[in-house]
C-alpha cells in the first residue's frame, strides 16, 4: 500500500480546493499518482482546479521585446512585488529581454552573454541580488520569429513599457504590410492574454491532453446513468465545448464578446488584401505553476537556471523552461506554433 505523506495531501489540495480527506483517498485510490489524484477528483465533482488555473504564487516581471518578425519574451523572478516595481530590477528583465531575442532564448547562452563591460549576465544578476538582498532568477524565455510576417507583443498589467505580469508575442504569418498587420496583432496578443488559449486549433492540441480530458468527461457522464448512445452524443458535446475554451481558433474573441477569433481573422485578411495565418504564440504570466510560501522560492525554481547568492551561479540550455502542474488547467507556459 502506498504511504500517503501530509506533503502529497497538502499539494493536491493546494493544486485542486478540495477537502483534506478527500484528497486523502484521491491519493490512496490513486496509489499516490498526482496526475490521476486531480482526474478522480475532478470526476467525483471535488475539484475546484479549474477555478485555481491563474493563481501565481512568485513575483517578478515578464518582460517583452519585439523587432519586426522577431521578437522574444522573459520572466525574472523575484521573492516580492516590492522588488518587481525597483528600476534595478526593471532595467535587468528589460536588457534580459534583449538577451533573449540575440540568444533565441536560451537562458543559459543569456546568462552566459555579456552584460556590462567584463560581466556576464549571471554575475550581473548575482549583484543585483547582493543588492537588493532577494533571491532572483530567470526562470524561462523564448524568442519566435516568422518570415514573411510580424509579430506584435501585449503585455498587461504593465508596470513599465514592455514590463508587466502577463506577456504575449503573437507571430502573424502574411505578405501584408507589418504596419497593417500590427492592429489585429495586437488585438489578438490582448484576446490571448485574457482567454488564455492551450493551441492554435485543434490539430495543435497534445493529443495526451486530449485524451485525458474526454476520459475524464466519458466518466462524469457515465454517472448520469444513461445509455451508451446517450452518453456518446453528451460526450461529443462537452469535448466540444472543450475545444472552444481552449482552441485560439474556436475561441469567442474577448474584443467584441460575440466572433470567433478565426472569423475575425479572415475579416481582417481581407481588411488588409493579403491572407493572415497564426503561425505561433507565446503567453508568461509571472509565478505561473509555482506554489510557493517564502523560503520555498529557492526550491521552485528550476535549478539549472537559479542564481543563488550562497551557492556558485550555475546554469544549463533552456529554450522555453516549461512547469506543468498535475492538471491540464494549470499550463505554466502557453507556447505554441503551427507545423
Amino acid at each position: 500500500m502506498t504511504n500517503i505523506s501530509a506533503s502529497m495531501v497538502k499539494e493536491l489540495r493546494e493544486l485542486t480546493g478540495a477537502g483534506m480527506m478527500d484528497c486523502k483517498a484521491a491519493l490512496a485510490e490513486t496509489q499516490g499518482d498526482l496526475e490521476a489524484a486531480v482526474d478522480w477528483l475532478r470526476k467525483k465533482g471535488l475539484s475546484k482546479a479549474a477555478k485555481k488555473a491563474g493563481r501565481t504564487a512568485a513575483d517578478g516581471l515578464i518582460g517583452v521585446v519585439t523587432a519586426g518578425h522577431r521578437a522574444a519574451i522573459v520572466e525574472v523572478n523575484s521573492e516580492t512585488d516590492f522588488v518587481a516595481r525597483n528600476p534595478k530590477f526593471q532595467d535587468f528583465v528589460r536588457e534580459a529581454a534583449k538577451h533573449a531575442l540575440a540568444e533565441e532564448g536560451d537562458v543559459e547562452r543569456m546568462l552566459n552573454r555579456e552584460y556590462a563591460a567584463g560581466a556576464s549576465t549571471r554575475e550581473q544578476l548575482t549583484q543585483l541580488i547582493t543588492t537588493i538582498g532577494e533571491n532572483m532568477a530567470i526562470r524561462r524565455a523564448m524568442a519566435i520569429s516568422v518570415s514573411p510576417g510580424h509579430v506584435s507583443s501585449y503585455v498587461h498589467n504593465a508596470s513599465a513599457p514592455n514590463l508587466g505580469k502577463i506577456g504575449v508575442l503573437v507571430a502573424l504569418e502574411s505578405p501584408a504590410d507589418p504596419a497593417r498587420l500590427e492592429p489585429i496583432g495586437k488585438q489578438l496578443a490582448m484576446h490571448i492574454a485574457a482567454a488564455s488559449p492551450l493551441a492554435i486549433d485543434s490539430d495543435s492540441l497534445d493529443p495526451e491532453l486530449v485524451a485525458r480530458e474526454r476520459a475524464v468527461q466519458a466518466d462524469i457522464a457515465r454517472q448520469s446513468g444513461k445509455s451508451e448512445n446517450v452518453i456518446e452524443k453528451m460526450l461529443e458535446g462537452r469535448m466540444r465545448k472543450f475545444f472552444e475554451e481552449s482552441v485560439l481558433m474556436s475561441q469567442i474573441f474577448v474584443i467584441d464578446n460575440e466572433t470567433r477569433v478565426s472569423k475575425v481573422l479572415e475579416q481582417a485578411a481581407k481588411d488588409v488584401g493579403a491572407p493572415i495565418k497564426v503561425a505561433a504564440f507565446a503567453r508568461f504570466a509571472v509565478g505561473e505553476g509555482i506554489e510557493r510560501s517564502g523560503s520555498d522560492f529557492a526550491r521552485c525554481m528550476p535549478a539549472a537556471i537559479r542564481v543563488d547568492m550562497s551557492s556558485s551561479p550555475r546554469a544549463s540550455a533552456s529554450k522555453s523552461s516549461r512547469s506543468r502542474s498535475a492538471s491540464r488547467w494549470s499550463s505554466a507556459t502557453r507556447t505554441t506554433r503551427r507545423t
